[in-house]
């Protein structure tokens, strides 16, 4: 027993860094964009498409991400993952033609989004039923871990070795996580029996309530995307040093790593998963618009960051209310198609937004109308799920 249970948890720590390098490569774009520009001859809005580039993929590829590793294996697909990876990593080392940056951020992005979906249900298959909040808490957390990782040691690595050292260091990074997940993963012991085709299918409103928790998710990373994508480049336009800004930003993400487990634990200690989701939601969008007016710099940051983990615990959640484990595949492929879709787009639309006002900081506005829709999506995601119940015939 003992033996099975280190076997988890380092199964975990095995996909939490290689989870975590994904975070850093999604974020090298932003944590070095003053430069970056530079070198490419680029403007904000054309960082924005190369950050938003890396979601791309995932349109198409989440939501058939969970048939092709039950196809060809977890393991495989998610080896085979992490090798476009670093293939997209070095297109962008080879050459700065905007041509050649977009092609290795769309390629990055394939490999990115077969890890996001599949190591999902990896840790799903490994706690399902022991500490699986717990295990999920720790998953959610490397995301933000990689991001503050990349805002404070990038910029710092790019002052010393240029451009070209930071893509060096985030291949070292991919290549890293590739030989622990070949050397350490394998698969549980037990698998579940194969569902029949009935039961594998998606109710009407069961699909709905997913599509709309997959929102809720999307919505909650825009406003966490508005601040690591565009606050660095606020701060720089108020006189801070691109090392400084990077620095000042990470704090959010560092106190996240704090906020998150928190969260998680007092929603399932409380019972309220809806209060906790509604009220972080709001305080994160409310101290996402204090720091783009000109509040206290520090205190915001810190501020945000021991808010803005609350609601992830709860947001997760949600699918598992509405799906079974035979419908589990399809539903977070849904979840996760509605998640790429909309992070495709929010950072070239906060890219436009901090054009339009002339500021970087235009773009958290942005940041800050999506948290405030999460309690409106919350909403209608309930009503779905009691469909059936006021639908359903009542006994005589």
């Amino acid at each position: 027993m003992r033996k099975a249970v280190r076997s988890r948890w380092t199964i975990l720590a095995v996909l939490f860094v290689a989870r975590a390098a994904m975070a850093v490569q999604f974020q090298s774009i932003a944590a070095i964009a003053p430069e970056l520009g530079k070198d490419l001859h680029a403007n904000l809005a054309d960082i924005g498409v190369l950050i938003g580039l890396y979601f791309a993929p995932g349109v198409a590829l989440a939501l058939p991400g969970g048939a092709i590793g039950k196809r060809f294996g977890d393991k495989a697909v998610v080896l085979a993952g992490l090798a476009l990876m670093l293939a997209g990593e070095i297109l962008l080392f080879a050459s700065s033609s905007w041509s050649v940056q977009i092609t290795g951020r769309l390629v990055s992005g394939v490999g990115g989004v077969l890890l996001n979906v599949l190591m999902t249900k990896m840790v799903v298959d490994w706690f399902a039923g022991r500490q699986i909040a717990t295990a999920m808490a720790i998953f959610i957390n490397s995301w933000p871990l990689g991001i503050a990782l990349t805002l404070l040691v990038l910029p710092l690595i790019q002052a010393e070795f240029g451009i070209a050292g930071t893509q060096i260091a985030v291949m070292a990074l991919i290549a890293a996580a590739l030989a622990l997940v070949g050397l350490f993963y394998r698969r549980p012991g037990q698998t579940a029996a194969p569902a029949s085709a009935e039961a594998s299918r998606l109710a009407k409103p069961a699909g709905w309530a997913v599509l709309l928790a997959g929102a809720i998710w999307a919505f909650y990373n825009v406003g966490f995307a508005m601040i690591f994508s565009f606050a660095p480049s606020m701060l720089v336009e108020r006189g801070w040093s691109t090392a400084a800004a990077g620095s000042a930003v990470s704090i959010v993400l560092w106190l996240a790593a704090l906020s998150v487990p928190i969260g998680g634990y007092l929603a399932d200690r409380t019972g309220s998963r809806n209060a906790m989701l509604a009220a972080g939601c709001l305080a994160f969008a409310a101290l996402v618009l204090a720091l783009w007016r000109g509040s206290e710099t520090l205190p915001t940051l810190v501020a945000l960051g021991l808010v803005c983990g609350l609601p992830a615990g709860a947001i997760m959640s949600l699918p598992t209310r509405a799906l079974t484990p035979s419908t589990r595949a399809l539903g977070m492929g849904l979840f996760y198609t509605v998640y790429y879709a909309t992070m495709l787009v929010a950072p070239w639309l906060g890219g436009k937004f901090a054009l339009w006002a002339g500021s970087a900081g235009a773009a958290l506005g942005l940041g800050s109308v999506a948290l405030l829709a999460c309690p409106i999506l919350l909403w209608e995601f309930e009503r779905r799920l009691l469909l059936p119940a006021r639908t359903a015939p009542q006994a005589n």
